[in-house]
């Protein structure tokens, strides 16, 4: 009985031990039922399916899982400042956020239309970058057909609302500058190194483009 007893504790210690190291190094597993539930007051700004009808809101609609528990933990913890999102996720734990990461990942975006006029450039910039000017191509990180990298956390592109793609590079440029702007991209800054070097112009053209792609 002892040393059956002394086998159970032991298990359980290693057991919690890696539990504990799994957190400690940032891994959460979400659990997209739970997430439905914990995300209805989200849908009132990003639809109930994730698919927001406004594009001042993006779509989190199969945006990628680990990206997207990312972002909802800098705007909880002060990392991305978003004026409109004051106060949604202050008092969520980081399952919570993961949960619901989980649920809206595992919805289907929907498609938008690329503006033909700017497809040539925005193609462009989109799948070959701007030598010149050292500016990657975003299908390297974001894939050639705007689906993104999961794993990777590099989010999918394809389907997002033009008008918040473009948005988001434009704060990226400014905080290549400012803390203003949005900084949240790590130590390598790559998107804000990507979009200072970006004019307005080539910033509403590859925008537009990746919004159109299909995944």
């Amino acid at each position: 009985m002892l040393a059956h007893n002394t086998l159970r504790t032991l298990l359980f210690v290693l057991s919690f031990g890696l539990v504990a190291t799994a957190q400690g190094a940032g891994i959460m597993k979400g659990d997209a039922a739970a997430g439905e539930g914990k995300a209805v007051t989200c849908s009132a700004c990003h639809g109930a399916d994730g698919n927001s009808a406004v594009s001042t809101f993006p779509k989190l609609a199969g945006l990628g899982e680990k990206y997207l528990l990312k972002q909802m933990k800098d705007i909880r913890d002060g990392r991305r400042p978003v004026a409109v999102m004051a106060g949604q996720v202050d008092n969520m734990t980081d399952q919570d956020l993961a949960d619901i990461a989980a649920f809206y990942d595992a919805q289907e975006r929907t498609s938008e239309m690329a503006d033909e006029e700017l497809v040539d450039l925005g193609r462009k910039v989109y799948m070959s970058g701007i030598m010149e000017r050292k500016v990657a191509a975003c299908s390297g990180c974001h894939s050639p057909s705007g689906k993104g990298n999961g794993p990777a956390g590099f989010p999918g592109l394809a389907g997002q609302h033009a008008d918040y793609i473009a948005a988001q590079l434009q704060m990226f440029r400014t905080g290549y500058e400012s803390p203003e702007g949005r900084t949240n991209d790590g130590d390598s800054k790559i998107m804000r190194t990507t979009a200072f070097e970006l004019s307005d112009l080539e910033i509403k053209a590859v925008a537009s483009y990746a919004s159109g792609l299909r995944q």
